[in-house]
């Protein structure tokens, strides 16, 4: 990949910015139904959950040369039905995560430039594509700046915001203790799950690492830490100054995003639309990097690609093409994509991985290299994750599950 020495924290920076993006967008409104102390449980179980199966693709991959990725791993352990059942939702998941990236990031670049929906669309995928091609090591410096600015905007746009975060509104005291909020949990497990996927990228950090599995579960536990205190700030931002009772036009909106800054800039004024418009613009742009980089480290595993620059060339037209074609010819929303995402990614964020751990530790046994914690117990719980969000994805769609409509 590269010979310079990767950090920790550029690992982790490759984490955090891979998943902070659709979550920091959808989150505050999928779970606008169990309101904050409820959003706060359910990010914590998801949080603990994705982590979990990431660490347990890591055990499986410490037993497979560097550059192994998905399709290799799950075909020797799990079989090729299962081979093609992960491949399909893992190409599913991504594509559609890369296409709806290229269509905001796209759209926020046009309206910065003035120019047509396509200029911004074609000007985005060529930018940070070409980091994406180069090498990991540009992802991570990339992802690193990136993250900088997020920071540096997420304070400035929510400074007053979370100073001026009141009481009544984050407990939601008004609503005089009749109003329900658990029953409103499941609908909001999909989205939460979408908003910790970086199961992508361990792979190819075990490579980017030269196969050192420590630095790259500390990379994960550091990612995902960053990510989840920063939605959790953010969910104190919103949902302590945007009262829970206001949030049914912004659910009706067909772009809920923008209806949502829409809704803040009543509270904090128009100056925060234009820094939040800013920070999404970094917080998607990482978070494809991210993506695009475990797509292309897939395919290139997939069709066996090697790591020359015609290699990844090849990879690279076959990760970024596609969603750039169809988001020039069909274009639509963000929050429409992301909808369907978190029931394709349970099969192989929350599925597969509980099975590849099982059949890893049947196959290769203990050993003394790297194993993430909890035996049986861990992979039960994994699998029940997906389970339950699967469930509240059939039932929620079939109106037997409530969904919070404000």
């Amino acid at each position: 990949m590269n010979s310079r020495n990767p950090s920790i924290f550029g690992g982790a920076m490759i984490i955090a910015g891979t998943v902070i993006g659709a979550g920091m967008l959808a989150n505050p409104t999928a779970t606008s139904g169990v309101w904050f102390i409820g959003s706060l449980a359910v990010l914590l179980y998801t949080w603990f959950s994705m982590l979990s199966s990431g660490l347990m693709i890591l055990e499986a991959t410490t037993h497979y040369p560097r550059g192994a990725n998905f399709d290799t791993i799950v075909k020797d352990l799990l079989g090729p039905v299962w081979s093609a059942v992960n491949g399909l939702s893992v190409a599913f998941v991504l594509y559609l995560l890369t296409y709806a990236y290229i269509f905001t990031g796209g759209n926020l670049t046009a309206h910065a430039l003035e120019q047509p929906l396509w200029v911004g669309q074609i000007l985005f995928t060529l930018i940070f594509s070409a980091c994406v091609w180069w090498s990991v090591y540009w992802v991570d410096r990339a992802t690193t700046i990136l993250i900088g600015g997020m920071v540096i905007s997420f304070l400035w746009a929510n400074g007053g915001l979370l100073a001026s975060a009141q009481p009544d509104i984050l407990l939601d005291t008004a609503s005089g203790g009749q109003t329900h909020y658990w029953i409103y949990a499941g609908a909001a497990l999909p989205v939460c799950l979408a908003s910790f996927g970086f199961h992508g990228n361990v792979s190819g950090l075990f490579d980017y690492f030269k196969g050192d599995a420590r630095k790259v579960a500390r990379s994960l536990w550091l990612g995902t830490l960053i990510a989840l205190l920063i939605y959790a700030l953010w969910q104190f931002a919103v949902q302590g100054n945007l009262p829970r009772s206001e949030f049914g036009p912004v659910i009706a909106a067909q772009d809920n995003v923008a209806a949502l800054l829409d809704a803040l800039a009543g509270v904090a004024g128009s100056g925060l639309v234009r820094v939040l418009s800013f920070f999404s613009y970094m917080a998607i742009a990482s978070s494809f990097l991210g993506v695009t980089l475990g797509l292309l480290d897939y395919l290139s595993d997939l069709f066996g690609f090697d790591s020359s620059r015609a290699g990844r060339s090849k990879a690279a037209a076959l990760t970024f093409l596609p969603p750039l074609a169809a988001c020039l010819l069909f274009p639509t929303g963000f929050v429409l994509a992301i909808s369907y995402v978190g029931f394709a990614a349970t099969v192989w964020t929350a599925f597969v991985p509980a099975l590849l751990l099982h059949a890893c530790r049947k196959k290769f046994g203990a050993g003394k290299g790297y194993h993430v914690y909890g035996g049986l117990w861990l992979m039960v719980w994994v699998f029940l994750f997906g389970v339950l969000n699967v469930l509240a994805q059939i039932l929620s769609r079939a109106d037997v599950l409530p969904v919070f409509k404000g």
